[in-house]
């Protein structure tokens, strides 16, 4: 069944006519956000890995692609996607070479960068506009959320006018933007998200990734959590804020991802993420009961 929101795999087929897959890559980078530039820790939700547990950090980056294109079929098409931690904190040497490592088979067709608004400069959106000559690139920026009130408590490190001086840096070189936004941060409510959604539709941006948040062993959001001083939403609340979240989207946005994931041995609340087939399976449902589709309640011109 067609999911009733505009999905990657929707995107991909329309470029490449099949499903496209992701080789994710640890690049050997760090944060600003954790090494004392802007601040120290990291956000609060964040683990030590930056994400990307799964990741092998002692393979080169090569060998991290290798392992997966030898195995690969020749007709398939792949996007790489460096994951954990910022991945334009670096010179531009530095980061051509690590980019370059990744994109030696000709089966790539997606060059993908995680990284944070503050690592976004003129010079590395030139940078990204070469490769864009090439390939597609796609920059994902963490946003989490549009209100600096809660990007201060969970030591985000950076405020919106960041997010929008990085968005419209790319937008300038032509470069689509993915931006991943959080729904159940400690002490949000639907008001905030509906400020995050109108941000999003404003800026135009073309992609976003929404994940529910998830509290892993050995953070600050942890500590917090332990301590008594939130309780994370329930499935049925979060099911309820992506609905909403998808029927307020402009219809073009691309939903990347619709749910977050954890390795279970490092999840300590809530368990109901790890039911990933049931809350997608149940915000289709609804909104196929509702004859709700992406931006259908969209007030943006």
């Amino acid at each position: 069944m067609k999911h009733p929101y505009y999905t990657m795999n929707d995107l991909m087929h329309e470029h490449y006519g099949m499903k496209i897959r992701k080789i994710c890559i640890d690049g050997g980078f760090t944060c600003p956000n954790r090494d004392g530039t802007c601040g120290t820790g990291g956000c609060t939700f964040c683990g030590e890995r930056g994400a990307g547990e799964q990741l092998n950090p002692a393979k080169t980056i090569r060998e991290q692609a290798e392992a997966v294109l030898s195995r690969a079929p020749a007709d398939s098409r792949w996007i790489v996607y460096f994951q954990n931690f910022t991945n334009t904190y670096a010179p531009v040497p530095v980061l051509r070479e690590r980019y370059d490592a990744a994109l030696f088979d000709d089966r790539v067709k997606v060059l993908d960068i995680g990284t944070r608004p503050d690592c976004i400069t003129p010079e590395i959106a030139d940078l990204l506009a070469e490769y864009a000559q090439r390939y597609e690139v796609w920059t994902e920026l963490g946003l989490q959320t549009a209100s600096d009130r809660t990007a201060k408590a969970i030591n985000r490190g950076c405020d919106l006018q960041c997010f929008e001086d990085a968005v419209g840096l790319l937008r300038s070189r032509g470069l689509p933007v993915i931006v991943h936004i959080i729904l159940g941060l400690p002490h949000e409510t639907l008001d905030d998200i509906k400020y995050t959604v109108s941000v999003l539709n404003r800026l135009r941006v073309d992609g976003v990734k929404i994940h529910s948040l998830f509290i892993m062993k050995n953070t600050q959001l942890a500590k917090q959590y332990e301590n008594g001083e939130f309780t994370p939403i329930s499935m049925q609340t979060y099911i309820d804020w992506a609905i909403w979240t998808l029927t307020h989207l402009r219809p073009e946005t691309v939903i990347h991802r619709l749910t977050g994931n954890c390795l279970r041995d490092q999840l300590l609340a809530p368990d109901w993420i790890t039911q990933r087939d049931l809350i997608l399976y149940t915000i289709d449902r609804r909104m196929y009961e509702n004859g709700w589709k992406q931006g259908c309640f969209c007030e943006e011109a």
